[in-house]
């Protein structure tokens, strides 16, 4: 079993949209987080199936570190 940290976002129109970083391209969406989770699953699924029939290399994610900084406010 392997692991893929993913990043929620919610989207403009509604729901919310997925990336995983460690597969560039690799997006989902859903209308609650849980949708959105079980559809990015399938979606790392459809999308490591797709590399290994190009005889692409599988990317592994090695320590991946997402964090949140804060920067003072720039008045426009």
């Amino acid at each position: 079993m392997t692991e893929y940290t993913i990043i929620i976002h919610p989207a403009e129109e509604g729901g919310y949209w997925v990336e995983v970083p460690t597969l560039p391209g690799c997006f989902s969406q859903g209308e609650s987080i849980e949708e959105a989770m079980i559809n990015v699953k399938e979606a790392i699924e459809l999308h490591i199936e797709g590399l290994m029939e190009e005889h692409e290399p599988v990317p592994v994610e090695n320590d991946l570190i997402i964090g949140r900084i804060q920067v003072p406010q720039i008045e426009a």
